[in-house]
């Protein structure tokens, strides 16, 4: 005696899942699913990655961004001005007349650095290799 299994009043059977996409053949980069809020940037290897422009690119000049950030260098620059933040950036020497402008002023020097991280936070600030910092 086989009976069918009965629903609570006011609930809809489940419908099945649909079945999951094949795996990718092996050595070949898996395909990024369209995301439910719109476009989702490319994977590594997948069409209209661009390798020279992981982080993307500036939407008016069309430069790559930088691997830094332009909140961590400013508030290095603000938080310990010391001139760390143009170091972070890549821009040693920079950093260094800083420091040393810093150290032989006994302190007073430290506004430099420290007017300087608003100026990055503020401006379109560069890395060592001319991009702009990411956001």
């Amino acid at each position: 005696m086989t009976e069918t299994p009965q629903t609570p009043e006011g609930h809809e059977p489940t419908q099945p899942l649909p079945p999951l996409p094949p795996p990718p053949a092996y050595g070949q980069p898996p395909v990024p699913p369209q995301g439910p809020y719109g476009y989702q940037a490319p994977a590594y290897g997948a069409p209209g990655f661009n390798p020279a422009a992981p982080y993307g690119v500036h939407p008016l000049t069309g430069v790559p961004y930088s691997d830094k950030s332009k909140l961590v260098a400013g508030l290095l620059q603000i938080l310990i001005p010391l001139g760390i933040g143009r170091m972070y950036m890549g821009q040693t020497g920079l950093g260094v007349a800083q420091l040393l402008v810093t150290i032989f002023t006994c302190g007073i020097g430290g506004l430099w650095p420290f007017i300087d991280g608003i100026v990055i936070l503020a401006g379109d600030s560069k890395d060592q290799f001319g991009r702009p910092l990411r956001s």
